[in-house]
């Protein structure tokens, strides 16, 4: 029997499990807000490696506990932030100086064979002396940055004044210090790193997510990244994030070969025990540092609360669970710029770029947001390994206390700021759509 049109239209909008319409549907995921069906049909599958799933596991089990605690304190953190962190901390620290160890044994093993050997032996002891430096810690510096994405336009406090002015009082706010310099990328992201031995900070502001942020989520968004310096973070250490750095270069190297001969398997087989090895150490420096990094980044969520508002923190997190929608938004951008014909459109297509970005984002519907909530949930989707689950985040923001704005950035000020970051956008638009 032939499906009539009126059949069709029916069946695409009635849920097929529980007869209720849809929603959604056009532009955006068909969805059914009673029974859930189609809810996350792009299911994410498990990353990649034993150690990463471990993460992930342990990310989701240490958000939910967290969420628990947290909301049964209130959603107030701070004496469940000292009360969590201690031991943990310490026992972290001290495996990080062990890992550090192993890389200063390596070097003076090697210098030792130097010194005292005889014969191949002070040849023989490059292996160690390159082990440990391939393993050193490596503290980065600004200039590193730079050359790491020479095309990505940096900041300093004479170029953008007002920015920067804005930065200190955020950072003040929370209780920290402001940041050296400012990067500029296209990416649906920011974050605050340190570098140097002195530990400057370097914010990195993703256009791809400030440009679709009202002035008090960006406001909101600077409280969040700030907010881990307030609060501490174990992982933030130089020794303890030296020392992942170090256990990550251990499992790269050791990572077994594809078998094409006899000497690939004597290879695999002799390094399982130190791999074996590696991953228990990174598992276990994980589950002494994962919790206090989760804890932080609640917190840090409370102090973007504080600063910029609830209703302006839950709206960024909005756009983190639309993060996905937006990079797609800007995908089409440059395949759209890069593949049409010479002349047949007038305009420069990086003009507009971001405003044609913030009109997308404008245009997510509310249940759209809530679908990717519910997905969130299903698949206890975070930000990345080290990120308690979003829709948790976002629940908890929404559901504590209600805090009104510390600072409030008005309409003259923000295109104050905005003025500052013009070039940065012509220019980041232009690198990113240029064929």
């Amino acid at each position: 029997m032939t499906e009539t049109i009126g059949e069709r239209r029916t069946a695409d909008t009635v849920c097929p499990d529980c007869g209720t319409g849809l929603t959604g549907g056009g532009a955006y995921v068909a969805w059914c807000a009673d029974c859930g069906w189609n809810t996350d049909p792009g299911a994410a599958g498990e990353p990649d490696g034993r150690i990463e799933r471990a993460r992930r596991n342990l990310a989701r089990r240490y958000g939910e506990q967290l969420f628990a605690d947290l909301t049964a304190a209130g959603g107030r953190g701070d004496g469940a932030d000292r009360a969590g962190r201690g031991n943990s901390a310490l026992l972290a620290t001290a495996l990080a100086l062990a890992v550090h160890g192993v890389t200063l044994a390596l070097l003076a093993g090697g210098i030792a064979m130097i010194l005292a050997g005889e014969g191949l032996v002070p040849f023989l002891s490059a292996i160690p002396i390159g082990l440990a430096l391939v393993l050193r810690p490596r503290f980065g510096s600004l200039r590193g940055l730079r050359k790491e994405a020479p095309d990505l336009p940096v900041l300093r406090r004479p170029d953008a004044p007002e920015l920067f002015a804005l930065l200190d009082e955020v950072a003040g706010a929370v209780g920290t210090t402001g940041v050296t310099a400012v990067v500029v990328d296209p990416d649906v992201n920011a974050s605050v790193r340190t570098y140097g031995l002195r530990q400057r900070r370097v914010l990195t502001v993703g256009l791809g997510l400030w440009e679709v942020l009202t002035p008090q989520e960006r406001i909101a968004l600077l409280g969040h990244e700030f907010g881990h310096y307030a609060h501490g973070d174990t992982r933030h250490l130089l020794l303890v994030s030296g020392a992942f750095q170090s256990l990550d270069t251990w499992a790269y190297t050791l990572a077994p070969q594809p078998p094409q001969s006899l000497v690939d398997h004597f290879v695999n087989l002799t390094t399982v025990l130190p791999r074996l090895a590696v991953e228990g150490v990174t598992t276990l420096l994980d589950h002494l540092t994962l919790r206090g990094s989760q804890r932080a980044e609640y917190l840090a969520d409370e102090a973007a609360a504080r600063v910029g508002g609830s209703k302006a923190a839950a709206g960024v997190m909005d756009r983190l669970l639309c993060a996905e929608i937006l990079a797609g938004a800007l995908r089409r951008e440059i395949v759209g710029a890069r593949t049409r014909r010479s002349g047949s459109r007038a305009e420069n297509p990086a003009e507009g770029l971001w405003q044609r970005l913030a009109v997308q984002a404008a245009g997510v519907p509310a249940t759209e947001y809530e679908r990717l909530r519910r997905a969130g949930e299903l698949r206890g989707h975070s930000v990345d390994s080290t990120h308690p689950p979003t829709h948790l985040r976002h629940r908890l923001l929404t559901s504590g206390e209600e805090y009104e704005p510390r600072i409030a950035l008005d309409a003259d000020r923000a295109a104050r700021v905005d003025a500052e970051l013009a070039e940065a956008r012509r220019v980041i638009a232009r690198e990113l759509l240029r064929g």
